[in-house]
This record gives structure tokens, C-alpha cells and sequence, in this order.
């Protein structure tokens, strides 16, 4: 299956839909962990921000409050890096456990968490045949076949692919859950806008209101000025020597140009670096180049990598990470990403690995 690196973000929400006076009841039951304070917290923008603690008195603790809308939460051990998720909502609900293992705790009576768990668990069909697959790929390895490894590959591709329609069918049949709106983040990558604007007009009114989806359609709204058959957009940044290079200035300069989003952090960029390697040594005398946009945070790993992969084409970045001004403005949220442009510029693919990025640069250019 293929593997990406995923910035996950969850806002507070900009309008109530809670129930006037309702709210919820936190129960918790965790053995092992009497005088240990709990901390209840969300992550907005980037960040933990507390809600609330109780310290467990003979084995229990409770928490109230109210929230506007039900959302992923994060219940945490002070001081002991131990942790569970999940999805609050102004009810009764209880969390049993062990302190040694709270990310395995019991958590009834938030029904949206019953949804959740239910979806996760709908999942596991494809986990078991990726897991299946990755092991006859491993013998297939090594036993040198490699007409069966090609086979597999695809069967991997087609999983991946079966996973994606899940997830729209998902989406689609549940409007009023408030997970839906999560995995259509987490699918962000894989969708284009159109499809992404379809799915996001279907929710229901309840749902459309909360901050995530308006950041949503805000991300939509950004897809679209990098949508194919668009003009790639300008940008600056300053090379490996630290001198600012405009994107534009290696526009028309080849006929193939594959803006390459990538860190050296992002295990999955660096194994897909030799696919993009070999599709370079291939068909750069043709006419293919790559033009990379790292989101490392330092010179020093940034350089190491391009090294260590031997990526020997040009790369700008900002060292911001994923405040990367370039990856804003190509609403990038999950890497690795690229946008296959022509020499007028034009985008004519987004987000094509492996296999398929060979094949395209192959149809436009020409085989050996």
C-alpha cells in the first residue's frame, strides 16, 4: 500500500451545535494509576490545548464539561507519555482500563466513538491484504520472481485504490457523522477538488459548520488554482547555496518538469526518491527534469539527504517545514507530493509515484 506522510490538522469549531445544557461526563476506571493526573486536550492548529484534569482518587476520576460539536480528544497520564483518543460528545461516557496500556482503554457512550470504531474496524480488511500481500512480495523477492513481484505490486496498487472508493462510499452514505468530515482530510491527498467540493456539499448542515470542513473548502478552493490543466504557480525560494531561484526560470526550460515535494524526514519520500532517480537518469536527455521543494527543518539534514540519494537536479526550500510557503500554495498536506508540468508551464499531473509517474513521462517523451 502506498505510504504518506500526513499533516493532520483539527480546529475548534465557529458556531454551536450543542444542546442547551447538555454536556459531557467523563467516568474513568484505570487501574494502576491512583494520584496520577489526568489531562483532558485537543490539538488546535498544530498545538495540545488542555480542557480540562482530574486526579483518580481509589481508582476513578471524573471530568465535565461541555462541548459544541463531537470531536477527536486526547486523554493523557501527566508526566508518563501515556495516552488515549477519542471522539467526545455531551453524554455519559466511561473509560476502563490499565494505566500500562491506556491506549487499549474501553470507551463507551460517545456514539460518534461507536462510529469511529466501527469505521477503524471496516478497515481491517484491507490491513490483512496488504499484510498478506507484503508477505508474498517478500518471497517472491527473494526467490528472484520477478514477473510475481510485478503482479503484487499492482494487487497493491488495487488495494490502495479499493481503500480510497471505501472511504468516499463511506463519507457518502454517513453526511451526518461528524468522522466523516476526518477522512475526507486524511483522503485530501488522493481526491481531486471537484471531488473533494462534491462530497463536502453533501454534509449535513450540522457537520458543514464546524472549522474543519470550512478549512475544507478552503483547502478545495487552493486545489483548484493547482488543478490539472492549470497554470503552475510562481514561487521563490533559495537554492542549496541559499540564493533565491523562481520556479518560472526552469519553466520551458525542459519539456517535463516534476515539482517535487519531499523531506528527508519523510521515510515514504525517501523510498520513492530511486523511482524518481531512475525516471531522471532515463529521460532527462529527453527532456525531463525535477525542480524538488524540501519541507526539512535544517540545512544540514536537507543536504545529507539530497546526498545520501543522490538526487542531482535542483532543490530550493525554505526550511519551514510545513509552514513551506511553496507547499501552501500548492495546497500540499501529505508528502510526497509533485505536479507533472509541461514547458508551457501547464500542469498536466498531480501526485503520480512508482510505476505511474515512469509511465507517464514515458507516454509524453518516448520510450528509449
Amino acid at each position: 500500500m502506498k505510504k504518506i506522510i500526513y499533516l493532520f490538522i483539527v480546529e475548534t469549531i465557529i458556531v454551536s451545535c450543542a444542546t442547551r445544557g447538555s454536556q459531557f461526563v467523563i467516568n474513568g476506571k484505570i487501574a494502576g494509576a491512583e494520584g496520577v493526573t489526568f489531562i483532558l486536550q485537543e490539538r488546535v492548529a498544530g498545538k495540545y490545548i488542555k480542557l480540562d484534569s482530574a486526579v483518580v482518587k481509589k481508582g476513578v476520576f471524573t471530568i465535565k464539561g461541555v462541548v459544541e460539536y463531537p470531536k477527536m480528544v486526547v486523554l493523557m497520564a501527566k508526566d508518563m507519555r501515556k495516552g488515549t483518543s477519542f471522539y467526545i460528545e455531551n453524554s455519559e461516557i466511561t473509560i476502563t482500563g490499565h494505566i500500562d496500556s491506556l491506549n487499549n482503554a474501553k470507551i463507551t457512550g460517545s456514539k460518534t466513538q461507536d462510529q469511529y470504531i466501527a469505521y477503524q474496524n471496516s478497515l481491517k480488511q484491507f490491513e490483512d491484504r496488504t499484510e498478506k500481500n507484503s508477505a508474498e512480495y517478500k518471497v517472491a523477492e527473494a526467490a528472484g520472481d520477478k514477473a510475481k513481484m510485478t503482479g503484487l505490486e499492482k494487487a497493491s496498487e488495487q488495494i490502495y485504490n479499493d481503500e480510497i472508493a471505501f472511504d468516499k462510499q463511506f463519507i457518502k452514505s454517513n453526511p451526518k457523522s461528524f468522522v466523516s468530515p476526518d477522512v475526507l482530510y486524511n483522503r485530501s491527498y488522493d481526491l481531486d477538488a471537484n471531488e473533494m467540493e462534491s462530497l463536502i456539499n453533501a454534509f449535513d448542515t450540522n457537520v458543514a459548520k464546524i472549522q474543519l470542513v470550512q478549512n475544507l473548502k478552503a483547502h478545495v478552493a487552493v486545489m483548484k488554482t493547482v488543478d490539472i490543466g492549470r497554470k503552475a504557480p510562481d514561487f521563490i525560494m533559495n537554492n542549496v547555496d541559499g540564493k533565491p531561484l523562481a520556479l518560472s526560470s526552469k519553466i520551458g526550460k525542459s519539456k517535463l518538469l516534476l515539482i517535487d515535494f519531499w523531506a528527508s524526514w519523510c521515510g515514504p519520500c525517501r523510498m520513492e526518491n530511486p523511482n524518481v532517480v531512475k525516471v531522471f537518469k532515463e529521460f532527462s536527455k529527453k527532456g525531463f527534469d525535477v525542480f524538488s521543494v524540501s519541507l526539512d527543518r535544517t540545512k544540514e539534514a536537507w543536504l545529507k539527504g539530497i546526498a545520501d540519494d543522490k538526487l542531482t537536479w535542483t532543490h530550493v526550500s525554505d526550511l519551514l517545514y510545513w509552514n513551506s510557503a511553496a507547499a501552501k500554495l500548492y495546497a500540499v498536506t501529505a508528502i510526497p507530493a509533485n505536479f507533472l508540468v509541461d514547458e508551457t508551464g501547464t500542469i498536466i499531473a498531480r501526485n503520480i509515484r512508482g510505476d505511474a509517474l515512469y509511465n507517464k513521462v514515458k507516454e509524453v517523451l518516448g520510450g528509449k
